[in-house]
């Protein structure tokens, strides 16, 4: 059985290896358009390489998926994070987890991944073929017999018996080489030519829009301000009434750190559709309650009253951000506690809880840049992932309208719905 896999990443090649592995009788060839394969693996986590996330509980995993927890859900029954560690220990490289449970190889190396799957599908017998642009992809009209509607598995498993393998996919390269397929896996991850030739052969794409982004914020409170990071903070999109906490760092650009990103990922639609011009609001100590704050900050005021409020910080925030604050509500550099009123103070507290920013651009999340859309989920099988719409062909990785926020997750769909592929491309 002649099995064809486009695209040589994550996705891609565990969906290759799982079918050669577990199916020994097929011949699996992988296409790869640039000279490397598994790009993205290799600057993935600053070149380390996230490779899952150590959380082995499917229905509190699928919760960090802006897009795909319902369909992802009964994937993770099936192969999940503690089989993604299994299967690499399995092949000699042993993860490490990280006190935010991200995990990656202990030589602290992408390339470790890379090599790691490169040998497992040359172990399993996968050609792989690098250089190998697509040009076309072209479908026996028998197989476009079904692709008006998505059909029943039931049906599907019928028409397969009835017409048997007749090589339905040929597929054609930019170098004039010809190839056929009886089955066809597409992993091109969110590239255009992926989701066209998804369209080609019955499906509807959600179009895609970028997630996992920094905030670019132009606001004179950051002022020198680059590189001061507060570890816990709230930060909400008021109009999409969405909220994240977690770290957060300033950038000379505007905001970034894992709040930020996990707020993109959420919020990528609408962002998107308001142009990345929204309000945003900050709460740097989410953990204080704004009543005992002004108690505190009285507090400071009636024991120390001739300390110079910029240079004396009481709360847990960073002295330099305390004091682009204090002097944004119009307290100034050499003004003691004695001469800051009560409403001054009420100001602070504001600032500190509830301040008020503006977004006005998206920055890009390094290299590693993830999209939200794809090919419909409704429109796939999670069991096989095969196509309701076209018999034979399959779907792996960010090609789907799946996405993660970051610590290993947009890996794991990868790993999981590649594994499942490959279970399933090899069966009569």
């Amino acid at each position: 059985m002649k099995i064809v896999v486009i695209g040589g990443g994550a996705a891609g090649f565990f969906g290759a290896i799982a079918c050669a592995n577990t199916h020994p009788h097929t011949n699996v060839i992988l296409l790869e358009a640039g000279q490397q394969p598994l790009a993205k693996v290799r600057i993935s986590g600053g070149g380390r390489c996230n490779v899952t996330h150590a959380c082995f509980e499917p229905a509190q995993f699928v919760q960090n998926y802006p897009r795909g927890a319902k369909a992802l859900r009964g994937a993770f029954s099936r192969f999940q994070a503690k089989d993604t560690v299994e299967w690499f220990t399995q092949k000699g490289v042993t993860l490490k987890t990280e006190e935010d449970g991200r995990m990656f190889p202990i030589t602290d190396n992408s390339e470790t991944i890379v090599n790691c799957l490169i040998d497992a599908a040359k172990q399993a017998g996968v050609k792989i073929k690098t250089g190998a642009r697509v040009a076309e992809i072209k479908v026996h009209q028998k197989n476009h017999d079904l692709s008006k509607n998505p059909v029943s598995e039931a049906r599907l498993k019928n028409y397969k018996q009835e017409t048997g393998f007749f090589n339905p996919f040929e597929i054609t390269l930019k170098s004039g080489e010809i190839l056929t397929a009886d089955r066809l896996l597409l992993a091109t991850g969110s590239n255009p030519s992926g989701y066209r030739w998804a369209e080609q052969l019955g499906h509807k794409i959600t179009p895609p829009v970028p997630s996992l982004f920094t905030f670019n914020v132009n606001d004179e409170r950051f002022t020198d301000l680059a590189g001061v990071s507060v570890n816990y903070a709230k930060i909400k999109l008021p109009k999409a009434k969405l909220e994240q906490t977690g770290p957060l760092l300033i950038t000379h650009w505007g905001l970034s750190g894992p709040a930020v990103l996990k707020l993109s990922a959420w919020g990528a639609r609408f962002l998107q559709d308001c142009r990345y011009q929204t309000p945003l609001v900050i709460n740097w100590l989410p953990q204080s309650n704004p009543e005992v704050l002004r108690e505190e900050l009285l507090a400071v005021k009636s024991q120390l009253p001739q300390r110079v409020v910029s240079a004396s910080c009481p709360v847990m925030i960073p002295r330099r951000l305390w004091k682009q604050l204090t002097l944004a509500v119009g307290i100034d550099e050499q003004k003691r506690w004695a001469e800051v009123s009560n409403k001054v103070i009420n100001q602070l507290i504001q600032e500190l809880t509830q301040g008020e920013y503006k977004i006005n651009g998206k920055g890009v999340f390094k290299e590693e840049f993830v999209t939200c859309g794809g090919v419909s989920l409704k429109e796939v099988n999670f069991k096989t992932m095969e196509s309701r719409c076209c018999p034979n062909l399959y779907f792996a990785g960010e090609i789907l309208d799946i996405d993660g926020v970051t610590g290993g997750f947009n890996f794991q769909s990868a790993w999981t719905t590649g594994w499942l592929a490959g279970q399933a491309m090899g069966k009569p």
